[in-house]
């Protein structure tokens, strides 16, 4: 029995905490915000008559039909921008391919909502761009409306699907593109009828990462949608303007968003199940041979995705250290922008760099054991601890911070309005990253090293901490800083959850959009820009000497 207990403690313990912490803190408020859209104003009655006045206002369907559209758009746009991408870097023998890769992977991390604002400063009925194309005689309105917030989906989210596709590109066995060669099929139809399909689950997993991600945003379409319902931000509105105890209509719009996500992940699965795709590797494909001419398009292919996409965080950078008279800009070299936001204090700043810190510590000690216990103890359970665990990326964050309110504004633990509930929030939203480093890591190391550990009488938790956790520290640290960087530019629940004393530098931007300071939200994008690649820059040149370190 005793034997049993020191193998098994360690999982079993991992198991619950995990059980209790998801449940507490993601499943719960979940169930509170379809409760709260089956119950009436007064919250005591049950009632469909939320979902029958959503569901029948033209206003709200609207809505609907914009979030699903422009999220339906932008994975298509980010497949057909990010598959040639993979394409060239994979296959075509051009330079810079890690320089093109690292750049390429730096929008996921760079606040989307940013690249928005960067937009509007330049492509905005008052930008620079906009003034200097009218000043030519060629007719441009503005970015405004839907296909500025896709054109943003499509530049910020393309590595969505671009970076997978590149691995199932190198992964496809080579014989399988030589057997239809030798049929006498052409390199393009090889290419249409073989490879493509060969990589659509790759193709589909990042297109559905798009889907729910442009689905679940609050900053992009805040900035560019003017008047257009959107359903997201609508659910936010609804809840900061219910004058009763029971958010029900916002309720209904987040169960709305769980559902529109659900459909998508069912869908991606459906899809999947009907076709095989192994193709029993053994030789992964290599370079074509290319002409001079070809290799030259596919590297001004990738360095001009690569350099489009960026230009909007330069562009708000060069922007925020010029002169602004209200919303207008005027030009001339000044720090008046980093003046105002910092006049009255630093305190966003510091609360940024404080609830960053304490959601990456606490998402990875809770989502590494999480990954660990997923690969090395496989069952039912674990899996279905492993879905449950990455669920949250599927959620908006409005939709998570308005079931954290519901469900933590009153009672023995009400900690609404404070820091712990922000933090807790971060963690939830952000567990994914740290769930998935850590289990793809893991599937890289011997377990036959923790079993020698384990059969020389070191307990599982003490192996795992001086064995396992060690050797996975290059995907420990990886999961860490992507989630110190993400929620240093999340918006979505902060917004909801935030009180005066814990304002984040995101939510400074926000209020300086609201109002006329457009300069003060310029100074506060660069500083969200600072604070996202300075820490991803000084741990990838660490693991990097760790890396070589070790050879």
């Amino acid at each position: 029995m005793r034997a049993f207990i020191a193998r098994q403690g360690f999982p079993l313990t991992v198991g619950i905490v995990a059980v209790l912490f998801l449940g507490l803190f993601f499943l719960r408020p979940l169930v509170n915000v379809l409760g709260a859209s089956l119950l009436d104003a007064s919250g005591k009655h049950l009632t469909l008559a939320n979902y029958v006045s959503v569901l029948t206002s033209p206003f709200f369907l609207g809505g609907l039909v914009n979030s699903l559209s422009i999220a339906a758009a932008s994975a298509l746009c980010a497949v057909l921008v990010g598959v040639p991408f993979a394409y060239c870097l994979a296959r075509l023998p051009i330079g810079g391919k890690p320089v093109l890769l690292a750049l390429a992977a730096l929008p996921l991390v760079l606040p989307s909502f940013v690249s928005a604002y960067a937009l509007v400063l330049l492509f905005g009925r008052s930008g620079v761009v906009t003034h200097m194309l009218q000043s030519l005689g060629i007719p441009f309105k503005s970015l405004y409306g839907a296909q500025g917030i896709i054109a943003v989906y499509t530049l910020t989210l393309y590595p969505y699907v671009a970076l997978p596709a590149i691995a199932a590109f190198r992964s496809i066995d080579r014989s399988v593109e030589e057997a239809a060669q030798n049929l006498g099929a052409a390199p393009g139809r090889v290419l249409r009828t073989v490879t493509l399909p060969l990589i659509l689950p790759s193709i589909l997993a990042g297109a559905l990462l798009v889907f729910i991600e442009a689905l679940e945003n609050f900053g992009v379409p805040f900035v560019l949608a003017e008047d257009r319902p959107i359903l997201s931000v609508e659910a936010y509105k609804l809840f900061v303007g219910e004058t009763t105890d029971n958010p029900a209509s916002a309720g209904v719009l987040g169960v709305l968003l769980i559902v529109c996500t659900t459909i998508a992940l069912l869908a991606q699965r459906m899809a999947l199940a009907r076709r095989g795709f192994s193709t029993g590797t053994r030789r992964s494909a290599p370079a074509l041979t290319a002409s001079a001419a070809q290799r030259r398009g596919g590297a001004i292919y990738c360095w001009t995705l690569v350099g489009t996409a960026l230009i909007p965080f330069a562009a708000v950078v060069v922007i925020s250290f010029l002169q602004f008279r209200g919303p207008v800009l005027h030009g001339g070299f000044s720090l008046d922008n980093f003046t105002e936001l910092f006049r009255h204090s630093y305190r966003p700043l510091a609360n940024t760099l404080m609830l960053s810190t304490l959601a990456a510590c606490g998402a990875t000690l809770i989502g590494v054991p999480i990954g660990y216990l997923v690969v090395r103890r496989r069952s039912r359970l674990s899996g279905l601890l492993d879905i449950v665990a990455t669920s949250p990326f599927a959620v908006a964050g409005t939709v998570l911070g308005i079931g954290l309110v519901v469900t933590y504004s009153s009672g023995a633990f009400a900690i609404t309005g404070t820091a712990l509930i922000m933090v807790l929030a971060y963690i939830v939203r952000k567990l994914p990253f740290s769930v998935r480093s850590a289990s793809a890591i893991l599937h890289q190391i011997d377990p036959s090293l923790e079993e020698a550990s384990i059969n020389l009488g070191v307990p599982p938790a003490a192996t795992f901490l001086r064995i396992t956790v060690p050797l996975m520290l290059g995907g420990i640290v990886g999961g860490l800083v992507l989630t110190f960087v993400t929620v240093a530019s999340e918006l979505s629940a902060t917004i909801v959850l935030y009180s005066g004393p814990w304002m984040t530098m995101t939510v400074a931007m926000f209020q300086a959009l609201e109002g006329t300071g457009a300069g003060v939200a310029a100074a506060a994008a660069t500083v969200l820009i600072v604070c996202t690649v300075i820490p991803v820059a000084l741990v990838y040149r660490v693991l990097r000497r760790h890396e070589l370190s070790m050879l």
